[in-house]
């Protein structure tokens, strides 16, 4: 899955789950910075 797609499938996933950038930080113990950047398609998130 090409980085955009991957971003946007991330960022759909979370609201159809009700959840927001902060609370997905908490669960995946990351920067809101970089969940943005992330659903934004800026950067390829590591394994």
């Amino acid at each position: 899955m090409k980085q955009p797609e991957l971003g946007k499938k991330i960022s759909e996933l979370r609201k159809a789950k009700g959840m927001t950038q902060e609370e997905l930080v908490e669960k995946c113990n990351l920067n809101v910075r970089t969940i943005q950047r992330i659903e934004a398609g800026e950067v390829t998130p590591r394994s």
